[in-house]
């Protein structure tokens, strides 16, 4: 590999010549070998650098267009450009186990700006420092690229994922009416239910959801950017801060807006746990979906039995001609990394000391993964599970018509007493719920058919 010489405030440091970042990047790389090459920088976070360094250097051009001339914010903003478009992906290569605000993420992404920029230009027209990083910190960079990777993340993958699961639930909904099924409350049976019913509860808890992600929105929306060091704005001209968000929201085709408090927006992420908190909530429902629809097709001879699912691959290596509920199985694996990375989030962001968080690569680190892993799982189990449930009729009427809960219609004519003895009469006779209501002379024959009636009971 050929190398090329870099130098920064500490020297000369030896750089791969075919990467455009420089040396703060190469130390970085070089002083903290922890998970290399599996526990990058989400690419989302570079995404973000991408659009807020673009919107400084229009901002800065704006403000101070002496020092960022009309050629520096073209070079800057073509460099940029390319990185919003992941087409320079493989020059980000440090980990998230890095230091606690982003510092050196900051100065990859300035590094790699500079050094594509001047090879736009073809001249050493941009410095990493004092052209791409005007009127920042990395104090203020690294919590704008946050939010903004956060709302990207929300807006754009997990929302429109609900509500595609959504629309394929209503399908359902529409095309179960009328079939109604044995309720079950506490792994046991209880009063008879709509099918459609219960799909109704599924679909509602993912719209809860989505408007507790819509809630947490405005808050993520609000930018750290223009705090500089520790929230003071010290060498940010004023008014960078609306220019800067302004042009984000050009970007981004989103409304953003200047945090109001910069010293709340440098160190605390009250923000990111309160919409990771959605996301949990997200995970904790389509937990209970997923175990739902996976005992609901149970069997296919010896459980429930009432829906089939799509048969989308083998289920054992030993066991011939066995399909195991996989979509289910991933979702709820991914509910459970969710509601560890919750935890991971709150911890994270209690670590606010004086001026300035310093575990923020972690924190969205983690909110990102939850976000992403959410979003495709909740596809995935659209498209290969849900839009193909279809219900076994005939297996619903028949554990209907064998639960002894629908004694509860009986208990205005007969009393809850007297219903509970017709209940375990017909358990322990295994009779029918008719036959031992008539043996204990509570009703006559003409008066049971009169009253009993379980499709009535939704």
């Amino acid at each position: 590999m050929e190398y090329r010489t870099e130098h920064d405030s500490m020297g000369q440091v030896q750089v791969p010549a075919d990467r455009y970042w420089g040396a703060q990047t190469q130390r970085s790389c070089m002083n903290f070998p922890i998970g290399v090459g599996i526990e990058t920088m989400p690419q989302e976070i570079i995404h973000a650098f991408g659009i807020l360094k673009k919107a400084a250097a229009m901002a800065n051009h704006a403000l101070r267009p002496e020092k960022m001339t009309a050629e520096k914010r073209d070079a800057i903003c073509r460099a940029c450009d390319e990185i919003i478009d992941g087409k320079l992906n493989d020059h980000f290569p440090l980990v998230v186990w890095q230091t606690g605000s982003g510092t050196q993420t900051n100065m990859n992404a300035n590094e790699v700006v500079a050094n594509r920029g001047n090879a736009l230009a073809g001249k050493p027209l941009l410095h990493p420092n004092d052209d791409v990083n005007m009127s920042q910190s990395s104090n203020d960079t690294f919590p704008t690229a946050m939010h903004i990777a956060a709302v990207l993340a929300l807006e754009d993958r997990v929302i429109p994922a609900i509500d595609r699961l959504c629309a394929t639930m209503r399908r359902l909904e529409e095309d179960n009416r009328g079939v109604i099924k044995s309720g079950r409350t506490h792994l046991q049976d209880a009063t008879p239910i709509a099918f459609s019913q219960e799909i109704s509860g599924w679909r509602t808890s993912l719209e809860r959801d989505k408007q507790l992600l819509l809630l947490a929105l405005p808050p993520l929306k609000e930018l750290a950017l223009g705090g500089t060091a520790v929230g003071t704005g010290l060498n940010a001209p004023a008014g960078f801060d609306t220019q800067v968000a302004d042009a984000v929201s050009k970007i981004t085709g989103k409304t953003f807006l200047p945090a109001a408090n910069k010293f709340h927006a440098l160190t605390s992420k009250d923000e990111l746990v309160f919409a990771h908190g959605a996301l949990k909530a997200l995970a904790c429902d389509m937990m209970k979906i997923a175990n739902d629809v996976r005992w609901l097709a149970s069997g296919p001879r010896n459980g429930l039995g009432e829906i089939r699912i799509p048969e989308n691959e083998p289920g054992s290596s030993i066991m011939p001609g066995k399909v195991n509920p996989t979509q289910c199985e991933a979702v709820t694996m991914v509910a459970v990394q969710v509601m560890g990375n919750d935890v991971a989030v709150g911890m994270a962001a209690s670590q606010g000391n004086f001026e300035l968080n310093v575990f923020m690569p972690v924190c969205i680190y983690n909110f990102l993964q939850s976000a992403r892993l959410l979003a495709e799982a909740i596809v995935s189990f659209n498209d290969h599970c849900v839009a193909g449930i279809t219900a076994d009729r005939e297996k619903m009427q028949e554990n209907l018509r064998r639960s002894l809960m629908l004694v509860t219609a009986l208990n205005p004519y007969i009393g809850y007493e007297n219903a509970a003895k017709v209940a375990k009469k017909a358990f322990q006779d295994g009779c029918s719920l008719r036959e031992a209501c008539l043996a204990l002379g509570f009703l006559s024959a003409e008066r049971f058919d009169e009253i009993f009636h379980p499709e009535q009971m939704v």
